[in-house]
């Protein structure tokens, strides 16, 4: 019998399991102070994929990582005049290489969602996993980072009851439109339509 290998978007990790106390085996940890608790016995049922870059447009920097820790310079660029003192937070973040980080073990409650509602129920922090994706909102992402999402989405699918996934521009129509109409949801439901969850309606390509 051949031996499995192992997933090439992490490395190899233990056997007995890829989590680590709601950490994942092979994402960079970074901690975040912008979490909290979830309702009791809620349900983690719900990933929600966002998109962000700092200063708009602008990629490789660590700005994301000091915006989820709370460490960005607000004067470092005029733009961050524009969310000076925001705090926020997601459970993952995945650069255009493809390299994974983690900001909150994933039975916390991530501030990523904002106003939002899935299927009537509201305060979708409350029952989701956000995912952020380095991109500008409406621009198209890299092969890495799909390959990176569809290897993460399966291993939630181990650790959370996961039924659906998202845009944050599904959840918050109107008020957000992210990661927007460059991303490729037909790729992504074809890379995990085993799991058989539950996709945003859609089949067109994305637009550059």
């Amino acid at each position: 019998m051949t031996a499995k290998q192992p997933d090439p978007a992490f490395p190899a990790t233990p056997a007995v399991s890829v989590w680590q106390a709601g950490w994942l085996a092979g994402a960079r940890r970074c901690p975040s102070p912008n979490i909290g608790a979830r309702p009791a016995g809620v349900a983690i049922n719900l990933v929600v994929i966002h998109s962000i870059s700092l200063p708009p447009g602008q990629y490789g920097g660590d700005e994301v990582q000091r915006l989820f820790t709370n460490t960005l310079d607000w004067d470092a660029h005029p733009w961050f005049s524009q969310i000076r003192g925001l705090q926020v937070s997601a459970h993952f973040y995945i650069r255009r290489t493809g390299e994974l980080w983690q900001f909150a073990p994933v039975q916390a409650r991530a501030w990523h969602a904002g106003a939002s509602s899935y299927e009537g129920r509201t305060n979708c922090n409350d029952y989701s996993i956000g995912i952020e994706l380095e991109g500008l909102e409406g621009g198209l992402f890299e092969d890495a980072q799909y390959a990176t999402l569809a290897a993460l989405c399966r291993a939630l699918a181990t650790a959370c009851p996961i039924r659906a996934v998202a845009g944050h521009e599904h959840i918050a129509p109107g008020r957000k439109h992210d990661p927007g109409s460059g991303f490729d949801w037909p790729r992504l439901r074809r890379a995990l339509q085993d799991l058989h969850w539950r996709f945003p309606c859609t089949d067109a390509p994305p637009k550059p």
